[in-house]
């Protein structure tokens, strides 16, 4: 098994995110051990030695057996749709999302554009439930951003999300979709479905050439649970600045806001969101009144 299919397999399975998966491949670096060798360790050792989770490990077991042939014939398949992957192993892996995320997620499954992700990003965040005049206020701040050349970065599957989303196609512009379930799931075995039936009144099939789609799900995979706030997590590391229109006190929302002004990245927030002053002492700038 070469170091990257080693990567994909340990990226994949339960409970091994995006820190362990960098700190095993480096310590097998380090100590000259094959993917191999390191598979014929006991769930103990890896416990010990690469500080592995007691539930990282007994999944990681239980999928010894089959796995190299799973993941070679992902891979197969992946590079038949031109689907490319990256782990939090490979030097490649996004450093927007690396340092924006504690733990960011092992693998990422890209189709499209990847020269996005080197370009000016921004997103346009809402919590669920935004009002009309906030959807309004979302379509605005995202279509002043696209105007101005920057780079669009959303979801596909809440109507704030989708209220942005449908603002590039509307001025031929790119964007990033950041998906909560798996590329074939959302695009199609063919990927080349839009990603929600309001796009496709813009755009009938998603355009490889000018947008990007990913997901750091199995690429058949549905929606989970704590699905939507990986893929929050992703649309805010992914994206160099940040803007709040609409925000529930205590939501995942919040916390994002909170791990970008650690990291100095810009955040504008609209006026009128619950304690605005004091995310403003914490460095977040208002964003203009729209009305």
């Amino acid at each position: 098994m070469s170091p990257r299919s080693f990567a994909l397999l340990l990226a994949m399975t339960s409970g091994i995110g995006g820190r362990t998966v960098a700190r095993v491949v480096a310590r097998n670096a380090l100590l000259a051990r094959s993917p191999e060798e390191f598979l014929a360790l006991s769930p103990q050792v890896w416990q010990e030695d690469y500080r592995m989770s007691a539930k990282a490990a007994t999944a990681l077991t239980l999928r010894i057996s089959d796995a190299p042939k799973e993941i070679e014939a992902l891979e197969r398949r992946l590079n038949e749709r031109a689907v490319s992957w990256v782990t939090a192993a490979d030097a490649h892996y996004p450093q927007a999302l690396e340092a924006f995320d504690p733990d960011p997620p092992g693998v990422l499954f890209l189709h499209g554009n990847h020269r996005l992700l080197d370009r000016k990003t921004f997103c346009v965040l809402s919590s669920r439930n935004a009002s009309p005049g906030q959807l309004e206020v979302i379509g605005s701040r995202a279509e002043e951003g696209v105007l101005a050349g920057d780079i669009l970065v959303t979801g596909h599957d809440r109507p704030e999300y989708q209220r942005s989303a449908i603002v590039p196609l509307r001025w031929g512009a790119p964007r990033v979709l950041c998906l909560d379930r798996g590329l074939f799931t959302v695009l199609g075995d063919d990927l080349k479905n839009e990603a929600f039936r309001a796009a496709r009144l813009w755009r009938y099939e998603f355009d490889p050439l000018t947008d990007l789609a990913m997901s750091p799900f199995r690429p058949d995979s549905d929606f989970a649970g704590v699905n939507n706030k990986v893929r929050d997590r992703l649309v805010a590391g992914l994206s160099r600045r940040l803007e709040v229109v609409h925000l529930s006190p205590g939501g995942n929302m919040e916390r994002l806001m909170g791990l970008a002004l650690k990291i100095g990245r810009p955040v504008q927030i609209a006026a009128d969101i619950p304690d605005a002053q004091l995310w403003v002492e914490r460095g977040a700038g208002l964003m203009p009144d729209m009305t």
